[in-house]
């Protein structure tokens, strides 16, 4: 009886050992998983893609949400640098409404004006904060491309390619997909119907918009990786698509359009990610 009972004991400090680990564990990847940045790397192919533009690098930065990684974001900024992109896209979101910190995210692209062109569009937190001329205005002093119902054809020795960027639609008073519709419109006007297209939105609950407006790439975020990823099932919840939602993260395709989703840098109302980590996303052109 004795024998049994110190058995038992053992066993219990043993299960009280593995359990604390285990919870160690856990706190520790939640930790890095929401402290350091991943890359996360796509090709696109297409034979839309001129000569020219083959092997063309496009890093995406989405979401940051006033956080930081580093001083100076020293972290961000050495990744982005040995990457060496072509052109930088910022996909909304770059500052938080609920913490409003401009100065701070600023920093970020002052770091990262020598490493390539960059573009930018309005996401929900910009125009929640009711500053967004200030915001806009303090992107174009550090030399960024701020795209507002617009697209602008870039060209390299003789191809060209049309870079397009929306206003979110909350800044509109019409509900979201005619505000989208209207924004499209408005931005794709001038550019040839042959030319090959990007496009700058932060919602990815309208890809169906910019399927039907024949968008050869749109760069999207918001969803931020559905925040609690479940393995081999995605993300939870994500504004806009509600509970598992379609679009969180990943490369989209549906009738030659594609939608390139970040998970995002930062965080907003939920303060955390799980099997989550933030990402810079990298796509690499292809010619077919």
């Amino acid at each position: 009886m004795k024998s049994t009972a110190m058995t038992q004991k053992k066993n219990k400090k043993r299960l009280c050992f593995f359990a604390v680990v285990i919870i160690a564990l856990l706190c520790l990847m939640i930790y890095r998983g929401n402290t350091t940045v991943g890359v996360t790397a796509y090709t696109i192919v297409s034979d839309k893609i001129p000569d020219d533009f083959n092997l063309y690098t496009i890093v995406q930065l989405s979401d940051l949400h006033d956080a930081k990684f580093g001083e100076d974001h020293v972290e961000l900024v050495n990744k982005v640098k040995m990457i060496a992109p072509d052109v930088i896209f910022i996909t909304g979101d770059f500052i938080d409404s609920n913490r409003y910190n401009l100065e701070q995210s600023l920093v970020l692209v002052d770091k990262l004006q020598s490493v390539a062109p960059m573009y930018y569009v309005t996401g929900n937190h910009e125009i929640a904060t009711n500053d967004t001329d200030r915001i806009k205005d303090a992107l174009e002093n550090l030399g960024v491309r701020v795209l507002s119902d617009e697209a602008e054809i870039i060209t390299l020795h003789r191809s060209a390619i049309a870079i397009g960027g929306i206003e979110d639609p909350l800044s509109s008073y019409l509900d979201d997909e005619e505000a989208v519709q209207a924004s499209m419109s408005q931005a794709f006007k001038d550019v040839p119907a042959n030319m090959f297209t990007m496009l700058l939105s932060h919602r990815p609950e309208q890809f169906e918009v910019y399927v039907e407006w024949g968008i050869d790439v749109t760069f999207s975020g918001h969803a931020h990786g559905g925040q609690f990823r479940i393995p081999g099932l995605g993300g939870l919840v994500a504004p806009g698509q509600g509970w598992f939602p379609a679009y969180t993260s990943g490369v989209h395709d549906k009738n030659d359009s594609r939608m390139v989703v970040s998970r995002g840098l930062g965080n907003s109302i939920i303060p955390i990610r799980v099997f989550n980590q933030p990402e810079i996303v990298v796509v690499t052109l292809q010619k077919k």
